[in-house]
């Protein structure tokens, strides 16, 4: 009897970390492999004309890869006078929300690129978790992210209709060296609009929050580092 328990225990346990495993909604694995998705989900409501974005993602002991394909682009629309940590987001960029453990998270990091090669770097506080009216919602900016360790480089192909960013994150910015085997919540958007729309966006994302509204981390995906 003893040792039936012991092999129904054993069995309950694999049963339940596959399980755990399997629930992720992205595995992340160990570069050189990738792992790729694309998005064109409308925020808050469905949007037929969301361009499409592709995500493909790995990762080393120390660095999160993170590489961006913005598809479907007519205006590649940015302000050249912004410089880092300047808001780009009210004009074209693409975006990561990034937290390490798997609650829905009230401190997470914001990480935006736009066409002309220029970054958000933030961790955002937001405790109501939806970015609540008055409640506290403040950003501590990494001010010097390439002497961090971080890196970024994008492409603009105008005749294909298509930009490109390729980038990496420490992982050490989240306590998170050597992840594999731990469950993070991630959310990736993209903001499209033009010089005739500006300062409308149309807004589009891989979780929807269903408010036009980034910052509602219950919506963030799971996402397992294999």
């Amino acid at each position: 009897m003893t040792r039936l328990l012991s092999s129904l225990l054993v069995c309950l346990t694999a049963s339940a970390l596959a399980f755990s495993a399997n629930s992720a909604d992205l595995k992340i694995p160990a570069c050189p492999s990738t792992t790729s998705f694309t998005y064109n989900t409308g925020i808050p409501a469905k949007d037929p004309t969301c361009p499409l974005t592709k995500v493909t993602i790995c990762y080393t002991p120390t660095q999160l890869h993170l590489d961006f394909e913005a598809y479907n682009e007519t205006n590649f629309y940015f302000d050249s006078k912004q410089k880092t940590n300047d808001g780009i987001w009210a004009y074209e960029v693409v975006e990561a929300f990034i937290s390490k453990g798997s609650d829905d998270p009230q401190t997470y990091f914001e990480y935006e690129v736009n066409p002309n090669n220029v970054t958000y770097n933030a961790i955002v506080y937001n405790p109501s978790r939806v970015r609540a009216t008055g409640t506290p919602f403040e950003h501590a900016y990494i001010t010097d992210p390439f002497g961090d360790g971080f890196a970024v480089n994008t492409v603009l192909d105008k005749k294909k209709s298509v930009w490109k960013s390729t980038n990496v994150i420490p992982l050490g910015l989240f306590n998170g060296e050597n992840p594999k085997g731990s469950t993070w919540r991630m959310n990736f958007f993209r903001t499209v609009t033009s010089p005739k729309k500006y300062p409308d966006q149309q807004l589009c994302g891989w979780k929807n929050t269903h408010e036009a509204n980034f910052h509602i981390t219950s919506a963030f995906g799971k996402v397992k580092f294999v």
